[in-house]
C-alpha cells in the first residue's frame, strides 16, 4: 500500500534532519521526499512518498504528529491526489536516433532545454508513473545522468479546503500573539472572525 502524506512543518534549520530521522528509526520507508516553503516563509511542506502495510500507514502518521515542528499532516492516497514530478534527463543522440528522440518527447510533452553536437537534456514534468515510462522509452538510447524532484502532490479540490484554510490561518494569528508576549508588550487579544477570514485585534492593557 502507497500513502502520501503532505507535512506542514516549521521552516527552520534541523526539522528536515529530525522527520528523516524519525523514519529510520522506525524503518519506515521513504519512496519520495520534497520539500519547499509555502506562501509563508515561516512554514514549509514536505511531501513524503511512503508504502507499507496498514498498520505501518497509521503509525507513520501518529508518528509525525508527535514532532513539535509538525504543524499538520494530510494523508491521501494516490487517487485522492494531483501529483506531479519533475525530471531533467540528458542523453547521447546520433543521426540514427534523433529522429525517434524527438517524436518520443513529442508524444510524452517533454520538452528539449539545452545541446551540444553530440548531447541533448530533456525536461518532462507529469505523474510519476509518466516519468517512469519515459525512461523506460529512452531505454534504448545512451542516458548520461539525471535527476528528479520527487513527487508533489495535493489533494483533489473539495470543500473541506475552505476550513483547513481558516485552521492554518488562525494557527499564523496565534503565533503573532505569542510573538507580541515575547517582546514584552503587555496587551490583550481575541479572535475576531469576518466574513469567513480571522482578525487579531491587540489593546494595550
Amino acid at each position: 500500500m502507497k500513502r502520501i502524506y503532505s507535512v506542514l512543518v516549521e521552516n527552520r534549520s534541523g526539522v528536515l534532519c529530525k522527520v528523516a530521522g524519525l523514519f529510520s528509526r522506525r524503518c519506515f520507508n521513504i519512496d519520495s521526499l520534497a520539500v519547499g516553503e509555502t506562501d509563508s516563509p515561516d512554514t514549509s511542506v514536505m511531501t513524503i512518498v511512503s508504502s507499507g502495510d496498514e498498520r505501518t500507514i497509521e503509525q507513520i502518521e501518529k508518528q509525525l504528529n508527535k514532532k513539535l515542528d509538525v504543524i499538520k499532516v494530510k494523508t491521501f492516497s494516490e487517487s485522492q491526489s494531483i501529483s506531479r514530478e519533475l525530471m531533467l534527463i540528458k542523453v547521447k543522440y546520433n543521426k540514427g536516433n534523433r529522429r525517434e528522440i524527438l517524436e518520443t518527447c513529442d508524444v510524452m510533452k517533454a520538452n528539449i532545454i539545452d545541446m551540444s553536437k553530440n548531447t541533448m537534456m530533456i525536461q518532462i514534468c507529469d505523474e510519476p508513473e509518466k516519468i517512469k515510462l519515459f525512461i523506460s522509452m529512452m531505454a534504448s538510447v545512451s542516458i548520461v545522468e539525471m535527476a528528479r524532484t520527487g513527487t508533489l502532490a495535493l489533494q483533489k479540490c473539495m470543500e473541506a479546503d475552505a476550513q483547513r484554510w481558516r485552521c492554518r490561518n488562525a494557527w499564523r494569528l496565534i503565533r503573532s500573539a505569542g510573538a507580541a508576549k515575547m517582546h514584552g508588550l503587555k496587551t490583550t487579544g481575541f479572535l475576531l472572525k469576518n466574513s469567513g477570514r480571522y482578525s487579531i485585534i491587540f489593546r494595550a492593557k
